[in-house]
């Protein structure tokens, strides 16, 4: 099961994934300096003997928008994060739209640094985040006060995470061929070129042979790893690091695809339905120019 933070910056998020797994997802010295996120991170708890949950930390400032759209491919499930004395921000509100856009219909609402609100404060908050979301994809969703810091709350939020893994439904392989599209890229010593993503259809398995979109470049898999651990396959739903033999890190970078064999097909137009929210501020104009967001 994998699970996307979303929210107004410095709302609390990766202390909140931070509190729950151990990690620290922030692994940038820009990050640490300012101590916001500014590109994606990653972390894998364990909390028992079932499934691996994966969490996706995505940046809560405006400026790193696309960021945060990559972190959101392939994701099924979103935690959204308020903090209980700011309340709803500019950002809470555009993280909920984009959710609604594409598709993720299940997750929960943690009200964080409840250290720092009063009762009568967190039950007002609450009931502005219940309105606000009753007409969107988190409708009806858990609101979950919390402290990352005191361990208020914590329980009830690891319990009802544990529970939504355990109800939702593993997804077998589509017949449709693997893709994945890649949000990271790095090199490791003595094993080479490593790309990163999560799995948006079909199955990868250690020495398939997989393209590179673009240039169109095969590569074989050599290892394989899922949630943090090495494996033999990865399907959708599952994040995967896979080392590539074959491809430079020169070559690789956030937004290309890989895919197997047959599914590397490029074209320079593309068909689009487009839907405008209702809160749209301006209409969209024959001629406008737009930024369309595909995979990460």
């Amino acid at each position: 099961m994998l699970i996307a933070t979303t929210g107004h910056v410095d709302h609390g998020k990766t202390t909140l994934v931070r509190a729950l797994t151990g990690t620290e997802t922030d692994r940038l010295p820009e990050e640490k300096a300012r101590g916001i996120s500014i590109d994606l991170g990653f972390a894998y708890w364990r909390p028992d003997a079932g499934p691996t949950i994966g969490f996706i930390d995505v940046p809560g400032h405006e400026r790193y928008l696309r960021n945060m759209l990559a972190g959101l491919s392939g994701v099924a499930c979103a935690l959204l994060v308020i903090a209980a004395d700011d309340g709803i921000m500019p950002q809470t509100t555009e993280h909920l739209r984009i959710l609604e856009l594409l598709g993720i219909e299940t997750g929960f609402v943690a009200l964080t640094r409840c250290e720092r609100a009063a009762p009568e404060r967190i039950a007002q908050v609450a009931v502005e985040v219940e309105a606000l979301i009753a007409s969107g994809p988190l409708a009806g969703s858990p609101i979950l006060p919390v402290s990352a810091l005191t361990g208020q709350g914590m329980d009830a939020l690891s319990a009802a995470l544990i529970a939504a893994r355990n109800a939702a439904p593993g997804q077998a392989p589509s017949g449709r061929g693997f893709r994945l599209a890649i949000d990271r890229a790095f090199s490791i010593a003595g094993a080479g070129t490593v790309a990163t993503g999560t799995v948006l259809a079909g199955e990868g398995r250690i020495g398939d042979e997989l393209v590179l979109l673009p240039p169109g470049k095969t590569a074989r898999v050599r290892g394989l790893q899922s949630g943090g651990r090495a494996a033999d396959s990865a399907g959708p739903d599952q994040r995967c690091a896979i080392n590539l033999a074959g491809i430079d890190l020169a070559e690789v970078h956030r937004g290309q695809w890989l895919a197997e064999p047959g599914l590397a097909l490029a074209s320079e137009r593309i068909g689009a339905r487009i839907r405008l929210l209702e809160d749209c501020p301006r209409p969209l104009r024959h001629g406008s120019g737009i930024h369309l967001h595909i995979g990460t």
